[in-house]
């Protein structure tokens, strides 16, 4: 089975439909699908949830097949969005000095992509 890990680090919503899409459509074909939250994405993490934004449905549909494998400690608490990441229940990761780690992606199998 195909694993792929989806690393997000652009904060512009015109990337981040792009994630979102090819993670459910990877999902669909079969694979298994992470998505990681880093850098400036973290910022969209208010403004996802909110009925009237573009990007709302595809993220709950995203997060109601679990794709989202976490956020980034370190740059959510940087960039003030630690609260909204812990208050939807989003894992933090942060195993490399507050990062998520990319080797331990690498390590279970995944091809990395990054946005």
């Amino acid at each position: 089975m195909q694993k792929t890990a989806l690393f997000v680090f652009n904060g512009d919503p015109m990337c981040f439909i792009h994630v979102l899409l090819n993670a459910l459509d990877l999902k669909e074909q079969g694979a298994e699908v992470k998505i990681v939250i880093e850098g400036a994405a973290v910022k969209l993490l208010p403004e996802l949830d909110k009925p009237a934004n573009p990007l709302n449905g595809l993220w709950q549909k995203t997060l109601a097949t679990g794709l989202v494998d976490g956020v980034c400690r370190a740059c959510a608490g940087k960039l003030g969005t630690l609260e909204a990441a812990k208050e939807r229940n989003l894992p933090l990761l942060g195993a490399m000095s507050g990062h998520p780690a990319m080797s331990a992606y690498l390590k279970s199998g995944y091809e990395i992509i990054t946005f």
